[in-house]
């Protein structure tokens, strides 16, 4: 029995061993894989090109996952390992990126300077070797030379005062210079800047907030004032932090965006608003619930964990979003008779419509929140 004990032992410390250095082997490939995409970065940053590259990614995961059938692996582990290598290369590319300004010699001037997104865009801007103006509210007296020589100003002020901040802002910047708001809503201030600068013009509107610890595959959608080509190493500058840049029209933006963000927000907050006042034990529920649940109730209360007049310049932002809101609890109450009377018939033949509007959309949705609900589980 000891011998054979011994037998088995050796054996397994054989293949442990063998393990080991396969391990050591890995890591050391992933080091000289990180030692060229550190080549690449240099090409990167050479020629401006963007960090982010979206058909080399697939076309790389695509790639692995026939390797992992081939050699008898699962492509789901696949690709989550090297979606988990690709990004973390990306932010390694970002890193060495931000520190190389697409025009570093250009002074960039962020009205709202003192706020969370000004401070942020200060430090994106200080870090890629700008030389960065902030100016706050008690700085207005001083405005003509906060503006001269400015190659880009940023408004960066909350949405009711954007218009106004740039009335009063345009007739001090000099021609050349590239004139963009931040704001969550596009049309208003698009219009404000074309009017009252003739230089040019770019709407921006990051969809991240002030505590992003990296651009990478962050979204900011841009909608075309005038003067593309002036404008254009804004967006490239943008690109080469490794943010995605998405073109819309000021109209097209705002539409969305009263769904993606006001309508979506306000729900949220209804849901909180209804569980507060019911009482509902909130530690209790987890207990009971199923990881969907959970995930769910984290978004509510992640909303409620932050700043309140924020999310209402968000909601409230415009006529438009307050239009769609009113609809959506109009919308709500026309389930009253449904809900009052129990009838099954009426909710899946409503079911079966929206699923069919839905579309492929549904399996998608299914793939994704799956893989977020396997996550959670995992970690918590």
């Amino acid at each position: 029995m000891t011998e054979k004990k011994i037998d088995y032992q050796e054996q397994l410390d054989a293949l442990r061993n063998a393990i080991d250095n396969l391990d050591r082997e890995v890591v050391e490939r992933l080091s000289r894989r990180q030692q060229q995409v550190d080549q690449i970065v240099a090409l990167k940053k050479k020629h401006h090109l963007p960090v982010y590259h979206p058909a080399r990614e697939e076309d790389l995961i695509s790639g692995r996952r026939r390797q992992a059938l081939d050699v008898g692996l699962d492509p789901d582990f696949i690709e989550e390992l090297y979606r988990v290598i690709m990004r973390q290369s990306r932010i390694e590319q970002t890193g060495k990126m931000a520190v190389k300004g697409i025009r570093p010699e250009a002074t960039v001037l962020i009205v709202g300077g003192y706020g969370e997104m000004g401070r942020y865009f200060d430090s994106c801007f200080s870090a890629a070797g700008y030389r960065v103006r902030l100016m706050g509210r008690n700085d207005w007296p001083e405005v003509a030379v906060f503006c001269e020589g400015v190659d880009l100003a940023i408004i960066s002020v909350p949405s009711d005062k954007t218009a106004e901040t740039i009335r009063t802002l345009a007739p001090h910047l000099p021609a050349h210079a590239v004139m963009t708001d931040v704001t969550s809503i596009k049309k208003e201030p698009l219009e404000a800047m074309l009017q009252s600068h003739n230089g040019p013009v770019l709407g921006l509107h990051p969809l991240f907030g002030p505590t992003t610890s990296t651009l990478d595959k962050q979204i900011i959608v841009a909608t075309t004032g005038r003067d593309d080509e002036a404008c254009g190493w804004v967006l490239d500058q943008f690109a080469a932090w490794g943010a995605i840049v998405v073109s819309a029209t000021a109209d097209e933006h705002d539409e969305i965006m009263a769904v993606v963000q006001a309508l979506r927000h306000f729900a949220t907050f209804a849901f909180g608003q209804f569980l507060a006042s019911r009482k509902v034990p909130i530690r209790r529920t987890l207990e009971f619930s199923s990881p969907i649940y959970r995930l769910e109730l984290g978004m509510v209360g992640r909303l409620f964990a932050q700043d309140p007049a924020l999310y209402s310049e968000i909601i409230f932002a415009s006529e438009e979003r307050r239009e769609l809101l009113k609809a959506y609890i109009e919308s709500l109450s026309n389930n009253l008779s449904m809900v009052e009377s129990g009838d099954k018939a009426q909710f899946m033949e409503e079911f079966k419509k929206i699923a069919d509007w839905f579309g492929p959309f549904g399996e998608q949705a299914i793939r994704e929140s799956s893989f977020l609900i396997d996550k959670l589980i995992e970690r918590f």
